[in-house]
């Protein structure tokens, strides 16, 4: 398991999650300020490739250059270089992500959510 700490990026934490997740294969556990990956099976989860996935992240909206991917251990931690912060879109979304406890789908919608759980008891 890979934990990515988000202390500096907090409004894209979930997003960048998400992201992150698609990129790997991996399934996303949103904590308070960081979040987790977990290999879907019983691989390993290869740092470099996540941190070549946030960075693209970090490229796609244009703030790469202000913010720094750093390692340590199990830890990869994204670090603000300038004091630059993200503002959070004012969209009305909320930061909730709904997570199947048997395959890992994660959907920021509760219908989808509820819908796709309906799947694995038929």
């Amino acid at each position: 398991m890979i934990t990515v700490n988000c202390r500096d990026i907090p409004s894209i934490k979930s997003p960048l999650a998400v992201y992150t997740s698609d990129q790997l294969g991996a399934v996303p556990a949103l904590k308070l300020h960081e979040f987790v990956l977990a290999p879907i099976e019983d691989e390993e989860i290869d740092p470099a490739n996540v941190i070549t996935a946030i960075k693209m992240f970090l490229a796609s909206i244009g703030c790469e250059r202000h913010f720094a991917v750093i390692q340590k251990n199990d830890t990869i931690s994204v670090v603000s270089l300038d004091g630059y912060k993200i503002e959070s879109p004012t969209q009305g979304k909320t930061d909730q992500f709904f997570s199947c406890i048997h395959c890992g789908h994660v959907t920021q919608f509760e219908t989808v959510h509820n819908n796709h759980m309906k799947i694995h008891y038929l």
